[in-house]
């Protein structure tokens, strides 16, 4: 596989080394790209020793090649350890000033970050929104530890050991191409239930969720097709610009439902992420209702049940994934109501989320628990929408490599 490093003015730099050294034991193709400060820490003859390749820091080196573009271009995996502050600053907003810059900008490889920075810098407001950003792309965030730093600080904003990301490198090459020629339909987003012109009926669900398990998918191998529901047309930009998803969008449950199962003949893996409104408006008025009329009475309908609908039409070898927003008291009544849910529904898989004023919705971060076909826990999930969505593809592939 081939591989790029890049390296950052820390003084973490030294660690990194290591690194190299395993990913090229492993036997891949590793690219060093520093930063022009952390040669300062650790010289271009040490890179270029331990990787075997030449190192430059200038995007006017090697101009013929194109070698600014095609490192990135050629990366199955690109890593930044260790990543400083003004680093992780400059990727959130693409800033492309030197090598390693335009490499993270011209590559569609899966990204990963080993933070490095003192205490104070890492929790600095700046910081968090820069991970927050980073986190809500895709790009996959290991530590930092809490530990002793430079100096006589301690605290966290330790990199990670260089055998926690060498595992986690090579973690993220073995699911690189899994879904590989896989046809993955998700839906992501809430419905609206209209009352009149300009009201509806809805829920919270930003969508984060479906368009993390769309990307994540289409960067192991799946060509997908995201249905989105009222998704902010922001959380949308990651979707329409990678080549293996196609979008479509629906407004209400019954256009939902119309779409995923015009869709599911062709499908191999469908996730419904979707938060799908249980009921409808009977009687929608054709113009906006008048406070000074008094309040209205709504009669509600149910709506059909999608996903039901979907796991009971599957064909040989489809696999049906659904959610579950549950609001509990504890986490094992979740596990319960997840389990009954899952035997109403038909479904191969289950991700069961908690949910509420402070946590599921609206958030970057989700915690999920999945329940397979045998009513048990298959695997649990806590950590950014990415992450939870790269554990629920770990349990599809898990499930689809069966006999």
């Amino acid at each position: 596989m081939n591989i790029v490093v890049g390296v950052t003015g820390g003084i973490a730099a030294y660690k990194t080394v290591q690194l190299v050294r395993l990913l090229v034991r492993d036997g891949h193709d590793v690219h060093v790209v520093p930063t022009d400060d952390a040669l300062r820490f650790v010289g271009a003859p040490t890179w270029e020793a331990i990787s075997r390749n030449p190192v430059t820091t200038s995007v006017h080196d090697d101009v013929a090649q194109v070698r600014h573009v095609a490192l990135g271009q050629a990366a199955d995996v690109v890593v930044v350890a260790p990543a400083t502050a003004n680093t992780i600053a400059k990727i959130a907003v693409g800033l492309a000033g030197d090598l390693l810059g335009t490499t993270l900008l011209a590559t569609r490889a899966p990204v990963l970050v080993a933070p490095a920075m003192h205490t104070e810098m890492w929790q600095h407001a700046a910081t968090r929104a820069n991970i927050a950003t980073l986190r809500a792309r895709g790009v996959r965030i290991v530590g930092p530890d809490s530990g002793r730093l430079t100096g006589a600080d301690s605290g966290p904003g330790r990199m990670s050991e260089p055998e926690t990301i060498h595992r986690e490198v090579s973690r993220m090459l073995a699911a690189g191409a899994d879904l590989d020629g896989t046809r993955v339909v998700v839906s992501a987003g809430g419905t609206r239930e209209p009352i009149d012109p300009v009201r509806f009926i809805g829920n919270r669900s930003s969508g984060r969720q479906g368009i993390a398990i769309a990307l994540a998918a289409a960067d192991r191998g799946a060509d997908v097709t995201l249905v989105a529901a009222h998704v902010e047309d922001a959380q949308l930009d990651a979707a329409h610009a990678h080549p293996a998803i196609r979008v479509e969008t629906a407004g209400t449950a019954a256009e939902l439902g119309e779409r995923m199962r015009a869709l599911a003949g062709s499908a191999d893996v469908i996730v419904m992420a979707a938060a799908v409104a249980d009921y409808r408006v009977a009687d929608v008025s054709d113009h906006k209702l008048a406070k000074e009329d008094g309040a209205p009475v709504l009669s509600l309908v149910e709506n059909d049940d999608i996903l039901a609908g979907l796991a009971g039409a599957r064909r040989d070898g489809q696999t049906i994934v659904g959610f579950a927003a549950e609001m509990p008291t504890d986490h094992e009544t979740v596990l319960e109501r997840g389990i009954r849910k899952r035997r109403r529904k038909g479904v191969d898989l289950l991700a069961v989320n908690e949910v509420g004023w402070e946590a599921g919705f609206e958030r970057a971060e989700n915690a999920v628990a999945l329940i397979g076909s045998d009513d048990q826990v298959v695997a649990e999930a806590t950590g950014s929408k990415r992450e939870v969505a790269d554990a629920l593809l770990d349990a599809i592939v898990a499930l689809r490599s069966r006999p």
